[in-house]
């Protein structure tokens, strides 16, 4: 197996996890010496491309996605081991927090995706949304194309894009069908533990 490079301002590291869409970057883990690190961050923050390849020369260029725009994160460190640093760069809407309607899902077991999907979407979108709803949203997300898979390492990727109304009215035909449901309890289904 190649271990895939990326190159930046003359400046090479080695590409432990990453997304891709459309020639765009929108995730990328890097390990290398310090300098270099820094500098392939420093270069792709300035809008320049980095060129991914599985050998020295050549590769393809791939710029930071241009909807992540100036809202990047880096985050780095040194590795135990000793001469190695560890560089991410993550765009802002992967983050929870975030209060755009879009956002990036950055999953490590596929099992995740659709729990960290209703995570998102309940922060985002004010929709009655149930927890025990969250296989039926992600496989929707997937269908409608709303939740698109990227080319990724190390991490699957997911570029997300909700659209509320159509949504709303999805939820409401699953409810109206009886494919989504809420458990309810009653009184009387609950166990009162008196003090």
């Amino acid at each position: 197996m190649d271990l895939l490079t990326i190159r930046a301002g003359g400046f090479t590291a080695t590409i432990d996890g990453c997304a891709r869409g459309e020639n765009e970057l929108w995730f990328l883990s890097m390990l290398g010496h310090q300098q270099a690190v820094r500098a392939i961050w420093a270069r792709l923050i300035k809008g320049e491309a980095g060129f991914f390849s599985s050998t020295e020369l050549g590769g393809e260029p791939t710029p930071l996605a241009r909807e992540a725009w100036g809202t990047w994160r880096f985050t780095g460190m040194r590795v135990p081991s000793g001469s190695a640093y560890h560089g991410m760069l993550i765009p802002e809407i992967a983050a929870y927090a975030t209060d755009r309607l879009d956002f990036l899902l950055l999953v490590r077991e596929q099992d995740d995706a659709a729990q960290l999907h209703f995570r998102f979407l309940a922060r985002r979108l004010d929709l009655p949304l149930h927890p025990s709803w969250a296989e039926w949203l992600w496989r929707r997300g997937l269908e409608t194309d709303e939740a698109e898979q990227l080319e990724s390492i190390g991490v699957q990727a997911y570029r997300c894009r909700p659209r509320p109304e159509a949504l709303r009215a999805d939820i409401g035909d699953a409810v109206r069908r009886r494919e989504l449901v809420v458990e309810t309890t009653s009184v009387a289904d609950v166990d009162l533990k008196a003090a």
